[in-house]
């Protein structure tokens, strides 16, 4: 399994994940977003729909509802009823159980000491249990891989 640690330095997580979700469509693959709480949810579902770049990120929430249709689905539990392969865990977001997935994506603030430190925490843990992992850090424009 590949993952990808998304350090973020430059962009708060509202402007840095409309990019790498349009890109994920743009592949032809769904995308499951796994926030913290409801809130963080909700937060999200806002920054989407306010985006201007990708101009349309078709998306919904337990609140919207429509699951089995919604190209991305954001939410705080551990559903996945829009059937995606590629999951991005806000912070770590949820259990460390991957399956159905085929690509993770774990954001994390880099500002923020303690998410960085829980960022090193699964790094560690994914690494012993044989995933693929890559580092990316947010450069002034785009990602740069780091490690």
């Amino acid at each position: 399994m590949d993952v990808g640690f998304y350090h973020l330095t430059r962009t708060p997580l509202e402007e840095a994940l409309p990019a790498l979700l349009g890109r994920t469509l743009d592949a032809g693959e769904r995308a499951l977003v796994r926030c913290p709480d409801a809130e963080a949810v909700m937060a999200l579902d806002a920054a989407l729909w306010a985006c201007r770049d990708p101009v349309w990120l078709p998306h919904g929430t337990a609140k919207s509802g429509h699951a089995a249709r919604q190209p991305i689905w954001l939410t705080e539990g551990e559903d996945v009823p829009n059937e995606a392969r590629f999951l991005f865990r806000v912070d770590g977001a949820g259990r460390d159980e991957f399956a159905p997935f085929t690509r993770i994506f774990d954001l994390f603030d880099g500002g923020n000491s303690q998410s960085v430190q829980r960022a090193r925490q699964r790094w560690v843990a994914m690494k012993s249990s044989g995933h693929n992992l890559v580092y990316w850090k947010q450069e002034e424009r785009g990602w740069k891989k780091a490690g």
